[in-house]
């Protein structure tokens, strides 16, 4: 995982977005949903449709950071943010959530037999490149994932990725965790109870 920012202090700049989405969510299963479908949707009205490697890619990597947001960030009451951008080549995702003293877990952190807590791996897997950012004027922080593209939509291929049946596990589990957010008891309201 690499910092946002400089030893030095200075930020450098970006260049504009040439395409940007900024939404709030509520923080729920629900929304972390939400968002991962209206990330999707709108790199599909900008030309990654949802069948190509880019929307596939970043939707996954959306649904992971947005899940964190919700399952390990959730403050009662507060809504977390998806902020997308476009610029040249590079998309950038930011989910920003009010809960500072929970920093992630890195990704390496994980028992390879648990149930869980593999989303950042599969994060740092995917992204060319990651990060977490305090956010500046308010409470809560900003995990961010980069992903670059060549002109035909598609991810470079320079990355090295798992075996396989690594990225098979992941995927599926990750899926698993996703469909699973609304199913959990203690996430009903109700007192625990199914409305």
């Amino acid at each position: 995982m690499k910092s946002a920012t400089p030893p030095n202090g200075h930020v450098p700049q970006r260049p504009a977005p040439e395409r940007e989405f900024t939404m709030r969510f509520t923080s729920t299963p629900r929304g972390a949903r939400l968002a991962r479908r209206l990330v999707s949707h709108r790199l599909n009205e900008w030309g990654y449709l949802y069948t190509t490697p880019v929307n596939e890619t970043f939707t996954l990597i959306t649904a992971e950071l947005t899940a964190n947001a919700v399952r390990h960030s959730h403050v009662p009451g507060r809504d977390f943010q998806v902020h997308l951008t476009a610029a040249g080549d590079t998309f950038r995702i930011e989910v920003t959530d009010t809960r500072a003293e929970r920093p992630p877990a890195s990704p390496g952190a994980t028992d390879s037999l648990s149930e869980s807590g593999r989303g950042l791996f599969l994060v740092a897997t995917l992204a060319d490149d990651w990060g977490v950012n305090p956010r500046p004027a308010a409470p809560g922080k900003t995990v961010w994932a980069e992903l670059r593209v060549r002109a035909q939509g598609h991810p470079p291929t320079h990355r090295v990725a798992p075996e396989p049946s690594e990225i098979d596990l992941l995927l599926t589990t990750a899926s698993l965790l996703r469909d699973d957010l609304g199913s959990r008891p203690e996430d009903a309201s109700h007192g625990g109870r199914r409305p």
